[in-house]
């Protein structure tokens, strides 16, 4: 196999079912993949376990050294099951959201937040589907029900990713899966710990002392997703090895036209702190069904490795594309 000499920005590629076997991961080295993602949001320890191995043997068949990246899926907030193919919901539908699970329809829709109708405060904005949906709280009754007007409507499919960017969310930022999924990772020759929804320095410093009581020498990255993240941005790059610009989520959270100047004050401040930083999220997304990226892509691309971001990832490219 040909290893081709590795630029100075990396590429780090997710890996899912279109490229966990040996021969793609193999393609994707010859290509130019600097590390490996392993995504703890999907997947089972099983395989994760096997797509190590399948790394650990390439680096030491080939005389290579390709890192490892695990992610963990932190306190990512989802609606539940929903009816069919998703419940139909336009401007000015009232919704009830509830904390037991259930099938959802026009009358409850489970919500994988215990403490939601707790933190929510009525006028607040919550986001579904990546910002597809948009609704207002009009009422919560501070223990299990909120109430919700829909402003801009759709269809609305099970297990979408809940948005909520005016809330202070009272989930600890490592949740019960998370920490299962680190006593796997600790286990495993993984060489980067990324860590989603940071919201502090704490959140960083608490996944360190875990770390460092396994006495395992992975590196933490800091992910970048939210409001509270961007304002305390200075402190949790001091305490991180590195950081994420995880786009998806943080640009719901912000408003759109404010994400371009958070991405290059984010790597302004990466590099005057000597910390590696990383672009991730729709880099190239229109290759997940295409064989070619767009010409934006190309710019977006471009644009983060001349603001100097140390590596860009894909993600949906290279896991199912």
């Amino acid at each position: 196999m040909d290893i081709v000499d590795h630029q100075s920005t990396k590429i780090v590629a997710t890996l899912g079912p279109a490229s966990r076997d040996f021969e793609t991961l193999k393609k994707l080295v010859a290509a130019g993949v600097d590390v490996f993602r392993i995504n703890f949001s999907h997947g089972s320890h099983e395989e994760h376990k096997k797509t190590i191995e399948s790394i650990v043997y390439l680096n030491d068949k080939y005389n290579t050294h390709i890192g490892i990246l695990a992610d963990l899926q932190g306190p990512k907030l989802r609606v539940g099951k929903m009816e069919g193919e998703g419940l139909p919901i336009k401007k000015g539908d009232i919704l009830t959201f509830v904390n037991e699970p259930c099938v959802g329809n026009m009358e409850k829709i489970y919500m994988s937040y215990p403490q939601f109708a707790e933190d929510v405060k009525v006028g607040e904005t919550v986001l579904i589907d990546d910002g597809k949906l948009v609704l207002r709280i009009v009422e919560t009754n501070g223990t299990d029900v909120v109430k919700l007007e829909v402003e801009y409507g759709g269809t609305l499919k099970s297990n979408k990713g809940v948005n909520l960017p005016d809330t202070k969310i009272s989930l600890p930022c490592l949740t019960e899966k998370d920490l299962i999924d680190l006593d796997f990772i600790l286990t495993q020759p993984v060489n980067w710990i990324a860590l989603s929804f940071v919201r502090s320095p704490k959140d960083i410093k608490d996944l360190r002392a875990r770390v460092e009581a396994k006495q395992h020498p992975a590196k933490l990255i800091a992910k970048i997703e939210k409001p509270e993240a961007v304002a305390k941005l200075d402190k949790i790059i001091k305490v991180s090895n590195g950081v994420m610009v995880a786009r998806g989520d943080l640009g719901v959270e912000v408003p759109m036209e404010e994400l371009p100047m958070i991405q290059k004050t984010i790597i302004k401040k990466c590099i005057q702190r000597a910390r590696p930083v990383i672009v991730a999220t729709q880099m190239m997304d229109s290759m997940i069904t295409n064989p070619s990226p767009t010409r934006a892509e190309i710019t977006d691309v471009a644009n983060a490795v001349l603001d100097g971001a140390d590596a860009v990832m894909l993600s949906g490219e290279t896991s199912v594309g």
